[in-house]
């Protein structure tokens, strides 16, 4: 078994083990923990385990442990740990509250995302917390008509079972799933619509986590309508359908797209990665000299490009690397060497041109009306 291999089980191991303890002590020793619910809670065992094995392989990768390294050194690089705590703080939220790097795609796109996330996220919160036992509600010794919420055993607020905020409290996933159900619905519109969506879509991979986030949304409403207007109809089957799609859904969380839930927050390491390579000492193309790039970036890039197996050295002593060379030259390069090839096939000598003070390079002539960079980021990158 290959080290990384082993390091994951571990890390699935002790993830998994650190839930089932939560579990014991936060429903009380498995005194509040309701048996009916024992499915799922293997199910969310389960896909904690696969979360935590995939979590720790993708961040063996080395790209990713690059990123992972430099970004914790970067965010508490000494003199910028306060602003840095800022700059954070803003981008949650920024980009995950308010989800503005999807905004800025497309508003429709933007609303898709923030539906289908919310609504998970509050299904999550009251789901979880109630499997796990975590939280439960008990009538309220001084009054029978009130109910008392209990969490992790302490008791809390309580309320009138016919208060606005029981209705609220009590219909919780029936909002949740009155934000998913729109979003899965605007989500597969894009799918079925846009055609570079569609051309880039896997069933397993775009269509599943959709279906079965509608699957569950869906059956949970049934059960709702099933007790509250039907006198209980068909609850049974619904139920078991119900918890057929939860755990089916729980189970396919670590293998498909729902794992990127995870790997997002690992995006704020690489924007203060990025913050501190526009800081630093900047990488100067060694054909042009013209700053490119962070030195940094490109000093790790090579590190990582060696470390998978890629080796992009150049005979030439003053450039050493095929990163040292800015995109703009990589392009002047590629256009040199096929009319360099061109000249031999036609039996000519064509001679490519070194040492020249301003060798030649391609330009960005027309960029045309809404082409230019989407953001920052792509500014910083875009070299004309």
């Amino acid at each position: 078994m290959r080290i990384e291999v082993k390091k994951s089980v571990v890390a699935g191991v002790i993830s998994t083990a650190i839930l089932g303890a939560l579990i014991l002590v936060g429903s009380r020793n498995l005194s509040h923990f309701d048996a009916a619910l024992v499915a799922y809670t293997f199910a969310v065992l389960f896909a904690t385990f696969g979360l935590a094995y995939r979590y720790t392989m993708w961040l063996q990768r080395p790209p990713t442990a690059m990123y992972w390294r430099r970004g914790w050194q970067t965010f508490f690089k000494k003199g910028f740990r306060l602003s840095n705590l800022k700059v954070w703080g803003k981008r949650v939220g920024s980009d995950f509250v308010a989800n503005r790097f999807i905004f800025k795609r497309s508003k429709l796109r933007g609303l898709t995302h923030m539906l289908i996330m919310w609504g998970c996220l509050l299904a999550v919160a009251i789901t979880f917390p109630l499997v796990f036992g975590w939280l439960h509600f008990r009538p309220y010794p001084a009054q029978t008509d009130w109910y008392q919420a209990v969490i992790f055993g302490f008791p809390t607020i309580a309320f009138p079972a016919d208060s606005s905020f029981a209705t609220l409290m009590f219909h919780g996933l029936v909002w949740a799933s009155f934000l998913v159900i729109p979003g899965v619905m605007l989500a597969m519109r894009r799918r079925m619509r846009d055609e570079e969506a569609a051309t880039l879509q896997r069933f397993f991979e775009d269509f599943v986590p959709l279906i079965l986030l509608f699957a569950v949304s869906v059956t949970g409403l049934m059960l709702t309508a099933s007790y509250t207007w039907m006198s209980g109809y068909a609850f049974q089957f619904i139920a078991i359908t119900h918890a057929i799609t939860v755990i089916a859904t729980f189970l396919w969380l670590p293998f498909g797209k729902f794992f990127h839930i995870f790997q997002r927050p690992a995006q704020l390491g690489v924007s203060f990665y990025q913050d501190v390579g526009r800081r630093g000492e900047k990488a100067h193309c060694r054909r042009c000299d013209q700053p490119f790039s962070s030195k940094m970036h490109v000093e790790d890039l090579i590190e990582v490009e060696r470390q998978l197996g890629y080796r992009y050295e150049v005979d030439d002593e003053k450039i050493e690397h095929y990163q040292w060379v800015c995109p703009k030259c990589r392009r002047a390069t590629v256009a040199l060497a096929q009319g360099s090839l061109w000249e031999q096939a036609r039996g000519g000598a064509h001679l490519a041109p070194t040492g020249e003070a301003n060798p030649p390079s391609p330009t960005f002539a027309n960029p045309g009306l809404g082409q230019g960079p989407l953001s920052s980021q792509d500014a910083d990158n875009f070299h004309p």
